[in-house]
Order: C-alpha cells, then sequence, then structure tokens
C-alpha cells in the first residue's frame, strides 16, 4: 500500500490546515497560509493551483478586500521581499502571465519595482495601490524557499491546534495483509497526522465518504462493505482482549498467547493482536461525495486531552472498486468486460501516464477538444471516473496537455461532481472563433497504487532521467535486479520503461550502453522484450520469460532509456490531403531522380526509359507538431546524407509511409518519403520559425509549425500504374517506424476513402486519429460489393 500523499499528489495541500481551522472554530478559512502581521495591516496568502505549498498567486487583503499584483516589472526582487511576508526566508524564482491561474477582485498592485533590501511591500515603488492598467491574465506569482522563517506562525491556524494536518490517506486491509494483490480496495481508511498514523472513526460514516476516499485513492467508485464480517471481528477481538492476563505491579513485556483453534481466517489473529492499538484522530467526517478530497469534507479531529475517543464505534472501513485498467483478478476484468458498454464518447490524449492528457469528446462522429473555460476540479473529476479513474488531482487548462487539432467541442462545462458522464454536466457548444486550441482542457487523476515502480530502475546515466534499465524479479526472499537485453529494443518500449519509473515520456530507447556501466549488476534477466506502448509497466509486454536469448551477448548490449517530461506530437492535416488529391500521368524522362529515391513502383525498373509515362496519385500534406517538444531528427548532422539530385540533406531513412489499400487490407501500392527536408514552413501567430534545412540548416518541426509539402513535389505521390479500378483505402502513416519518441502515436495515421474509374480518382471521408482501431474502420463508407474495411 502507498499512501496518497496530498502535498505530492493533490492541488489541494495547502487547504488542510485551513479546514483544521474551520472545523475548529477559527476564523474563516483562506485558500493558503497567511501572514497576519503586516505594515498597514496588510495580509498575504498564496492562491491557485496547481501548486505546491510554497509557491502560487500572490494574493494581498488590503481594507478587507483580496486582490492580487500585476506582473510588470515583477522581478526577483520582488519575490523576495513577498516570500518573506509570506513567513518563509526567501524565493527561489516568480511567474508570470497567471501561472497558477487568474485572480479575482482589485489588482491592488502594478508596477512593483523593490531592491530587495526592503522590510514591507510597502516600501517597494509601484504605481500606488488599486493603480493598474492589467487584467487578471497578467497576475503574477512567486515560488518561495521551502523554509520558514523562525517564529513565523500562520493566522489561520488556531495555535493548540496548529499541528495537526491531514497529510496522506490510506486503506489498510483487515484480512489478507501481505498477500492480497495490489491495488488494495478494501480496508481500514487510515490518516496520517504529524504524530503517525491513525484510524477514523466510523459514527456518522457514509456511501458519500466512502466515494470521496475512493475516489482519493484512484478508484471511480466504491460498493458497500460487509459489515457483518467486520462486526464478528470485533466481537472475536473483544474476547481475545478479555482473556488476556492482566499485569500485576509491573509490565509485563513478553508474553505468549496461545491462540484459540481455528479462529478462521489467517488475519483474523493479526487483528485481535492490534485491537488495542486502535488510534483515532478524525471523526465526524461529512462528505457531500463531489469532493475531490477528503480534506475538503466537514470533519473535525480529536483534542489532545481526549480521553475517550470513538465511543461505541469502530474504525471506518471503505471499499472499492477499481476501474478497469486495474481489476485485479481476472474474474473483476471478466465481470467488467461483461457489464454492457456504449460507445465511448470521452477520451484522454497527450499524457505520459494513464488518467492524464487532453480531454476529447466525440460528437458527431468526430473527436474534438474542451474549451477551458469554467474548467474545474467538479468537471475533471466526472472525466476522471467516467473513464475508470479516481477523483481529479488537477484541471489542467491552457493546453498543458498539448493542443488538438480540428473540432472544439464544448466550452464552459459546469458540473456538479455526481454526473456519470462529461455528457451529462450543462454545457455551451462552441465554434473556433469563440475558443483556440491553446485553451484545450486537461486533466490528471488519482490512480490506484500497483507498486509497478519499485521492480524498475536506471543505473549509470548522467541524470534520475537516463539511464541503463535495470529490473526486480524473483520471489520473496529470492528477488535479484537485472538488466535486459538490448535486441529490438526501440522507442515503445522505452516509452512503458519511463512510463513505469514515473518520468514522463521517452526520448530515446537505446540498444548500447556501454557508456552507462554501473559495473555491480552484470546479470540479464529479461529479452525479447516487445511492447505496443501502451502498457504499464514492462512485464505487461511481451518477451521471452525464464528463457534469455539475446543475439548480442554483453553487458554493453543492453537497453538502456532517456525520459523527458515533454514530448513531440505529430499529426497530418487530413482535410488537406482530401483536397489536394489529383491524378497525373508523368512522363519517365521526368522521374530520373524519384527512381534514384526508390519513389516508384517496382515496375518501373523494367519500363523502356526514358520513353512512356507513370500514373501517379498526388497530393499534398501539411504535418503539424502539437506535443510539448520539438520534433527533432534522431540521426544527427555528422549522419545526414547529401542528395545530390533533389539538393538537401536527408536526416531520416524513412519520414512518412504512403499505401493504397483493398478493402480487406492488401496493399497494391506504396509510397514513402525516404528521404526528406524537415522544416519550420509555417506557424501560428504567436510562434517563431526555428528550423531550416537550407545550407546545411537545423532540421526539426517547432511547436506549433508545420511542415508542408505541396503536391507539386518528387515523392509527393504514390505510383498507381498498375492499379485496377475498384474502390481502396488511401493510407498515410507518419513516423512510422517509431524513429522519434512522440507522446502519442495512434494519431499518426490517416485513412481516406477512394474510388478509382482507370481515369480518375475520387478521395474523401478523411480522417486521422486511432486509424488502426475498430471503431475507424467501422467509420468508412460501404461501397457496394465492399466487406470489410479491416487492415492487415
Amino acid at each position: 500500500m502507498r499512501p496518497v500523499s496530498i502535498w505530492q499528489r493533490s492541488p489541494w495541500g495547502l487547504l488542510l490546515c485551513l479546514l483544521c481551522s474551520s472545523c475548529l472554530g477559527s476564523p474563516s478559512p483562506s485558500t493558503a497560509p497567511e501572514k497576519r502581521a503586516g505594515s498597514q495591516g496588510l495580509r498575504f496568502r498564496l492562491a491557485g493551483f496547481p501548486r505546491k505549498p510554497f509557491e502560487g498567486r500572490v494574493e494581498i487583503q488590503r481594507a478587507g478586500e483580496w486582490g492580487t499584483i500585476c506582473d510588470d516589472d515583477f522581478t526577483l526582487q520582488a519575490a523576495h521581499i513577498l516570500c518573506r511576508e509570506l513567513g518563509f526566508t526567501e524565493a527561489t524564482g516568480w511567474t508570470h502571465s497567471a501561472k497558477y491561474g487568474p485572480g479575482t477582485g482589485r489588482i491592488w498592485l502594478d508596477n512593483l519595482s523593490c531592491s530587495g533590501t526592503e522590510q514591507s511591500v510597502t516600501e517597494c515603488a509601484s504605481r500606488g495601490w488599486g493603480n493598474s492598467d492589467c487584467t487578471h491574465d497578467e497576475d503574477a506569482g512567486v515560488i518561495c524557499k521551502d523554509q520558514r522563517l523562525p517564529g513565523f506562525s500562520d493566522s489561520n491556524v488556531i495555535e493548540v491546534e496548529q499541528h495537526l494536518q491531514v497529510e496522506e490517506v490510506r486503506l489498510r486491509p483487515a484480512v489478507g495483509r501481505g498477500r492480497r494483490p495490489l491495488p488494495v480496495t478494501e480496508g481500514l481508511v487510515e490518516v496520517r497526522l504529524p504524530d503517525g498514523w491513525s484510524q477514523v472513526c466510523d459514527k456518522g460514516w457514509s456511501a458519500h465518504n466512502s466515494h470521496v476516499v475512493c475516489g482519493m485513492l484512484g478508484f471511480p467508485s466504491e460498493k458497500r462493505v460487509n459489515t457483518a464480517f467486520y462486526r464478528k471481528l470485533r466481537k472475536r477481538a473483544a474476547k481475545a482482549s478479555a482473556r488476556r492476563p492482566k499485569p500485576l505491579g509491573r509490565p509485563i513485556t513478553k508474553l505468549k498467547v496461545k491462540p484459540k483453534p481455528r479462529v478462521g481466517r489467517g488475519s483474523i489473529k493479526r487483528l485481535l493482536a492490534q485491537r488495542q492499538q486502535h488510534s483515532f484522530g478524525l471523526h465526524g467526517v461529512a462528505c457531500v461525495g463531489t469532493e475531490a478530497h477528503l480534506s475538503l469534507c466537514s470533519l473535525e479531529f480529536y483534542r489532545a486531552n481526549d480521553t475517550t475517543r470513538c465511543p461505541g464505534g469502530a474504525p471506518a472501513v471503505v471499499s472499492c472498486v477499481p476501474g478497469p485498467l486495474y481489476a485485479a483478478s481476472s474474474g473483476q476484468r471478466k465481470q467488467q468486460q461483461s457489464k454492457p458498454q456504449g460507445e465511448t464518447r470521452v477520451r484522454l490524449k497527450g499524457g505520459a501516464h494513464p488518467g492524464e492528457g487532453r480531454v476529447e469528446v466525440l460528437k458527431a462522429s468526430t473527436w474534438g477538444t474542451i474549451c477551458d473555460r469554467k474548467w474545474d476540479l467538479q468537471a475533471a473529476s466526472v472525466v476522471c471516473r467516467e473513464l475508470g479513474f479516481g477523483s481529479a488531482r488537477e484541471a489542467l487548462s491552457g493546453a498543458r496537455m498539448g493542443q488538438g487539432m480540428g473540432a472544439i467541442h464544448l466550452s464552459e462545462v459546469r458540473c456538479s461532481g455526481q454526473e456519470p458522464s462529461l455528457w451529462k454536466c450543462p454545457h455551451k457548444n462552441i465554434t473556433a472563433e469563440d475558443c483556440s486550441h491553446s485553451q484545450d482542457a486537461g486533466v490528471r487523476c488519482n490512480l490506484p497504487y500497483t507498486g509497478v515502480e519499485t521492480k524498475i530502475r536506471l543505473s549509470g546515466g548522467r541524470s534520475q532521467h537516463e539511464g541503463r534499465v535495470e529490473v526486480q524479479i524473483g520471489g520473496p526472499g529470492s528477488l535479484r535486479w537485472g538488466l535486459i537485453c538490448g535486441d529490438d529494443w526501440g522507442t515503445l518500449e522505452a516509452m512503458v520503461a519511463c512510463r513505469q519509473l514515473g518520468l514522463g515520456y521517452a526520448n530515446h530507447g537505446l540498444q548500447e550502453t556501454w557508456y552507462w556501466d554501473s559495473g555491480n549488476i552484470t546479470e540479464v534477466v529479461m529479452s525479447g522484450v516487445r511492447c505496443t506502448g501502451s502498457e504499464l509497466s514492462l512485464d505487461q509486454c511481451a518477451h521471452h520469460g525464464t528463457h534469455i536469448a539475446c543475439k548480442r551477448t554483453g553487458t554493453r548490449f543492453t537497453a538502456g532509456v532517456i525520459c523527458s517530461e515533454t514530448a513531440s506530437d505529430l499529426l497530418l492535416h487530413s482535410a488537406l490531403v482530401q483536397e489536394t488529391a489529383y491524378i497525373e500521368d508523368r512522363p519517365l524522362h521526368m522521374l530520373y531522380c524519384a527512381a534514384e529515391e526508390n519513389c516508384l513502383a517496382r515496375s518501373a525498373r523494367s519500363a523502356n526509359w526514358p520513353y512512356g509515362h507513370r500514373r501517379l496519385l498526388r497530393f499534398s500534406s501539411q504535418i503539424h507538431n502539437l506535443g510539448r517538444a520539438d520534433f527533432r531528427p534522431k540521426a544527427g548532422r555528422h549522419s545526414w546524407v547529401w542528395h545530390e539530385c533533389h539538393g538537401h540533406y536527408h536526416s531520416m531513412d524513412i519520414f512518412t509511409h504512403y499505401d493504397i489499400l483493398t478493402p480487406n487490407g492488401t496493399k497494391v501500392a506504396e509510397g514513402h518519403k525516404a528521404s526528406f527536408c524537415l522544416e519550420d514552413t509555417e506557424c501560428q501567430e504567436d510562434v517563431s520559425k526555428r528550423y531550416e534545412c537550407a545550407n546545411f540548416g537545423e532540421q526539426g518541426i517547432t511547436v506549433g509549425c508545420w511542415d508542408l509539402y505541396r503536391h507539386d513535389i518528387d515523392c509527393q505521390w504514390i505510383d498507381i500504374t498498375d492499379v485496377k479500378p475498384g474502390n481502396y483505402i488511401l493510407q498515410v502513416v507518419i513516423n512510422p517506424n517509431f524513429e522519434v519518441a512522440e507522446s502519442d502515436f495512434t494519431n499518426n495515421a490517416m485513412k481516406c476513402n477512394c474510388k478509382y474509374d482507370g481515369h480518375r480518382i475520387w478521395v474523401h471521408n478523411c480522417h486521422i486519429g486511432d486509424a488502426f482501431s475498430e471503431e475507424a474502420n467501422r467509420r468508412f463508407e460501404r461501397y457496394p460489393g465492399q466487406t470489410s474495411n479491416q487492415v492487415i
């Protein structure tokens, strides 16, 4: 069991102190720690999310009204002063443009200028209190050093109870401890307080409380607990306690008690031994069920001088239902799969881990994004639970998970948190003029703890994001670490390794790691690893099992990874392909360069050069980078090849595949860009070009830019000279060999219907995204006589 840390995994960590105080009758809480003392009666606090306890949007209360600071002329020196006002020793950075979200109310300060030596922000120069020409989109934030000033106290928490904070929550199994598989779905609710782990009194405990706890722990819903079973355990515990001898005169330091024969399940004895160790720290929990965290519910802490806790009650027990991805047993999976499931209308794209990504919804058979206006944790939690995860850890705005492409379907989604689907929430339809993809909404969901990250590690790298991959194998008492054979190890396998490590996206998958030789681990324990890229851990990928077979032996040929927090994401503009497709009969004497680069069908080799012609299906392709990192060739400039014929350097062997398929998936014609000049042809308004391949320049595609291959350039075609009239599928796949890592490979394929009568061709129904899925295949228009659209 791994606890859920409020501080590390929730944007609500800073609310805990406030909840403590509100339950105990303290002054009205704010969104974050404040400092009461200050010149002219000012109060300061940090707000916004996502953030840690020592960072956020700076807010000042003056004359009873809270307001913000504009980022104009803001500097690190001003951040130092404000961090000290907030009770921290110094600032380590500052933010602009409302990184932690726009505030509300007055903008108290603008053009704030501090030298760093001032005792208070009131000594800094500014335009004067309340005099500003900014909007809340320019709110400033600070990042303080996580170290308090001596003697600082938070004015929002009563001093007597100031130490009480719910830091983490977990479930402790009452039965089968140590043998039950992860994730743990049922157990006693425990909260971590400064003095250690404590239980929660179950008096007044409701299903709403269980719903909130399950959501925090990564489960979409709760189920009823077998209370009769736990009552039976308590009765046996009480009897066992009554039979225990009392100490006489001095404590009994060691006492062996013979258990009653056949008490029941083995773990019952453990529960009996722990009966007298119940430590209640929380009671009076009353949730409405929509809270994203237990700390947002009404609750009370036991006071230090309480002698009787939870009279007539017992520890609260919660049982959760895991989502399909985390069903622990095959029986659970079969039961969930047997339930009727309608068409999926919500999905997440572009995230490095399960349960995170850009939110996309299906409307009128078209996937589109959601505008982030009024996007909050309640709406994000509905999405998370609908997809089989827990409540939302973060509601992301500003295309934090990359920009989508195409339609923006919804805006101003307002959920109560109780809806079964996002489509049940009130919302507004939207057009492209109302919102842009720079405002695409995203989520990060709470996930169950599965322990997979403890079975993998990196060694020898220069940073924690790179190194030789080591995995743990064996059972209890025989666990050992070993290496992975580098044969066939590539980007997809590296994606799974980085995900399992919790290090984001894969940048590179390496087959040789001699330069990371750590020396202490030399045994190869896994080989033949082949992943689809969607697995949660490497042991879910296909591999050789206990039989190790490496083509290249030695520790130098073992698998390694370089992980990254960001990644590129290429997407083809499918509508442009459909609009520009046409047929051209091109003379052979104009195709020498194309033949040299293998851009013609095999039959062209036996043609009567330079006489005759080839029939070409031509179209333009516009390839966008909508990820969060530039798309760069895997090979360095030293290995690029100059091609005299077309006059540019080839930085990748294969960038795109162009294929003509029959409805049953048989390939009848193919083309490819065996090499290309990769550059920024055009960019969005606020993005500057960075890559231009002319004169041996750098090659790549900047985030927010696209590379355009016009229909009239060499190799931007498919040679269909040998194709007979009929109904076909045009398929285009970008980065087909996964040479360069991306955040999402499922959107790299595009399909179109096409009809060829021997003279003309009609291309229509072009669409992008998950083009290899059954859902995409069902979308194809069926022609007379067409029986299948599945791709082999």
